[in-house]
């Protein structure tokens, strides 16, 4: 995926990236309402309601505490929601018309929180040119719907898997795994020294279908990056498709070469956190800026973003970058003008940047700049600059069934409870439902 570029940015930090003329600008509400917060003078509240998949402080729970620090006149009510069920919560108090004022919501129509079958179904208020002007060109369809925009788009995430180098270390794995051979020798190398090579939360469907996402970057989309285009198109199916046969084979192979933590199949997000913490696990399957959190919660240990292995060490290294996260205000807030104002505060330059140092994102654009070699994203620099990404698939599939289909289905794979076969048809039969 292609992003436009505005600017040229020369490096990022440890984490953080660069802001220059606003790459992280969040965009408020457009349009006058009727709501009796004010943006100036008086109290003033609304509440702000986000993912967090473990007991680490969320990037949004700390901006928010930042702008209530510097505006003590306004108070956010935060409510967290677990990921595993976030999307079902969301959209209960949306129909209950009970929802925050703010939301976390994601760009397309592939998940129960996406922007665009939330907007069409009236939930959520347009936004104002700001948000529009930093969406990417290629992206404008997951954000924009009739000439509104409806969610303003946070950081680049690349998704891939994340790397504990010193559990990698002491679990004797010196280098992360090339191709399917050199990964399978990591899980018998981490086994042996008390430790899994990679930590699943089973039980948490957000989880196992990222998972199997991850590894279908270099089995589907490394050669057919418009591969989702083309099941709009009814060109294929993921029944028929040899690379999804492929992904999904793998998380069996996994499985049966001991790569996964014991227990998996139960397994919650705690499990990701405490494993990944505390070091007796060397990867996850977790977006890029869990990084920033892991840091800080085991200052002790480093931590790098990798992007999964391809079958063979001569197969082309692929992964996934896209915008995964957005904020909406909901159209029933009674509260819009305060919600607003705090997504205008963001969107300036200095307080992006502290988002960004939080967050651990990159840039929504000029990501091909950045020089990388000294962060956490060295390992994926090349595929960053060489362009050699594409958006996370479920952004463009044609409704949440399709995601859950494959989260479920996975963990059927996991349980033995469901084939290959079952779990490809079942994704055909939700997308053409």
């Amino acid at each position: 995926m292609s992003q436009h570029r505005r600017t040229r940015a020369s490096r990022i930090g440890l984490i953080a990236a660069p802001l220059a003329v606003g790459a992280l600008v969040l965009a408020g509400c457009s349009g006058t309402s009727s709501d009796n917060s004010s943006t100036s003078g008086g109290p003033q509240q609304f509440s702000f309601t986000y993912v967090t998949s473990n007991n680490i402080e969320s990037a949004f729970e700390a901006i928010a505490k930042v702008y209530m620090q510097e505006h003590p006149e306004v108070k956010i009510t935060l409510n967290a929601q677990p990921n595993d069920q976030y999307d079902q919560t969301l959209r209960t108090q949306l129909q209950a018309g009970n929802a925050s004022d703010l939301v976390e919501t994601s760009p397309g129509t592939g998940q129960g929180r996406s922007l665009i079958p939330l907007a069409k179904a009236g939930f959520l208020e347009p936004l104002n040119d700001k948000a529009t002007a930093l969406v990417p060109e290629n992206s404008k369809s997951q954000f924009i719907l009739n000439g509104k925009t409806y969610g303003a788009p946070t950081d680049l995430t690349f998704i891939g898997m994340v790397e504990n180098e010193t559990a990698a270390k002491a679990a004797g794995v010196s280098t992360f795994p090339a191709d399917w051979d050199s990964l399978k020798a990591a899980c018998t190398s981490a086994k042996s020294a008390g430790k899994s090579f990679a930590v699943l939360a089973g039980a948490a469907a957000p989880n196992t279908g990222l998972l199997a996402m991850v590894i279908a970057a270099t089995r589907v989309y490394a050669d057919n990056p418009k591969w989702d285009q083309d099941r709009a198109d009814k060109k294929v199916t993921f029944a028929d498709s040899d690379g999804w046969k492929a992904a999904l084979k793998t998380v069996t192979d996994l499985k049966d070469a001991g790569c996964f933590q014991s227990g998996v199949e139960g397994a919650g997000f705690d499990a990701i956190t405490n494993g990944m913490a505390q070091g007796t696990s060397v990867a996850s399957f977790i977006p890029a800026p869990s990084v920033a959190q892991l840091a800080s919660a085991a200052k002790d240990q480093t931590f790098a973003v990798q992007a999964f292995p391809p079958a063979a060490s001569s197969d082309k290294p692929f992964g996934f970058a896209s915008i995964n996260y957005a904020l909406s205000i909901t159209k029933a807030s009674k509260n819009k003008a305060a919600a607003q104002a705090f997504l205008d505060w963001l969107g300036e330059p200095a307080n992006a940047k502290k988002f960004a140092d939080i967050d651990g994102g990159l840039p929504v654009s000029g990501v091909g700049d950045l020089d990388l070699s000294k962060t956490p994203y060295a390992p994926v620099a090349d595929i960053l600059k060489s362009g050699d990404y594409t958006g996370l698939p479920n952004s463009n599939w044609s409704n949440a069934a399709v995601y859950d289909a494959l989260s479920t289905g996975v963990q059927g794979l996991l349980t033995g409870q469901k084939s290959v076969s079952d779990v490809l048809k079942a994704m055909d039969a939700a997308w053409d439902q």
